[in-house]
């Protein structure tokens, strides 16, 4: 165990980079730490001889933009799950640990996704659009009981979307790096370099994987054409992970049934974009994580990490950055 960063009296810096919208819980730091707010403007003499930083604003590339001051840092967390905006080449072959907000996130998309999978299977959109229409008219709709998932991602997140549609009576299996089977979760585990030839079968395709380059464009033309006529796409990853093109020729000609996006290629997505236009398809603001109250539970997770940090011990969460997420 290392020894405690305030045996010497000084505090160790710590550099918290937001816009604005911080919880009112991190003056809990000022007992351990020296803390230096700033935004991407004042980043770079912020962190300038800070050991840690807190990046809250976790879609800014103000770390990057600022590297050479960062010779003192040992430690970035992430307030978030997904660390493909932050992982540039200089920070990955450092010895700089990050970390993120694993766990936060979980069940609040995995019951996304089961809103989603709903939604799709009762056309809730047509439902609604019926009602401003006051249109009376009896329709069937699908069951989900029996339909089959599978989960492109079997991380924690991926693993709490599982046992949610399991739960719902749902057939799921997952995709992740290696094939195994037996797994508590989700049964069966298929390789994703197999993808292609294990959608066959699945009605909804859940895209829940981190984004690495092994993942970058994993369900293009050849899954989606491999996939049966009707299956519906559901994406709360990255939208990165999915060709859009690809898709939104799949929902026109009616190969994919429907589609519900959280996620895009381009955030905000354009108001001018097709996907706008389409039927069948659920659009939201990247916000399946978004729960009330879930800026305080981001800042829990990285509390218990400040308190190790400051005391010298192993971190929690820790992102194996050749990898691109946390491992095991």
């Amino acid at each position: 165990m290392s020894p405690s960063r305030t045996n010497g009296g000084a505090r160790p810096i710590i550099t918290v980079l937001h816009d604005g919208l911080l919880p009112d819980r991190v003056q809990e730091l000022d007992t351990s730490y020296e803390v230096r707010h700033a935004t991407a403007d004042t980043f770079g003499d912020a962190v300038d001889g800070a050991q840690a930083v807190l990046l809250w604003d976790f879609f800014s590339s103000a770390l990057r933009d600022q590297w050479s001051r960062c010779s003192a840092l040992e430690w970035v967390h992430v307030a978030a799950a997904g660390v493909d905006k932050l992982l540039f080449d200089d920070l990955a072959a450092s010895d700089v640990v990050v970390t993120n907000a694993r766990g936060v996130f979980d069940v609040p998309i995995a019951e996304f996704v089961l809103a989603s999978v709903l939604a799709l299977a009762k056309d809730v959109r047509g439902t609604v659009e019926l009602g401003r229409q006051a249109r009376w008219l009896r329709r069937e709709t699908e069951n989900i009981a029996g339909r089959r998932a599978l989960v492109i991602g079997t991380g924690s997140i991926g693993r709490a979307t599982a046992r949610m549609l399991r739960a719902v009576g749902m057939d799921v299996a997952g995709v992740g790096r290696t094939a195994r089977t037996g797994d508590a979760d989700f049964g069966t585990v298929h390789a994703s370099t197999d993808l292609a030839s294990v959608v066959p079968g699945a009605d909804y395709l859940v895209l829940i994987a981190p984004l690495t380059p092994s993942t970058r464009g994993m369900v293009g033309r050849d899954v989606l054409a491999a996939a049966d006529p009707g299956v519906r796409a559901i994406n709360v990853g990255r939208g990165e992970l999915l060709d859009t093109d690809a898709l939104v020729d799949a929902l026109r000609s009616g190969h994919v049934g429907g589609a519900a996006l959280d996620v895009f290629d381009t955030e905000p997505l354009p108001p001018e974009h097709v996907l706008w236009t389409l039927d069948h398809v659920l659009l939201t603001a990247h916000m399946s994580g978004d729960t009330v109250g879930w800026r305080d539970r981001l800042y829990s997770g990285f509390a218990e990490n400040a308190e190790l940090f400051a005391a010298g011990r192993p971190l929690r969460n820790v992102v194996d950055k050749s990898l691109g997420f946390v491992a095991g």
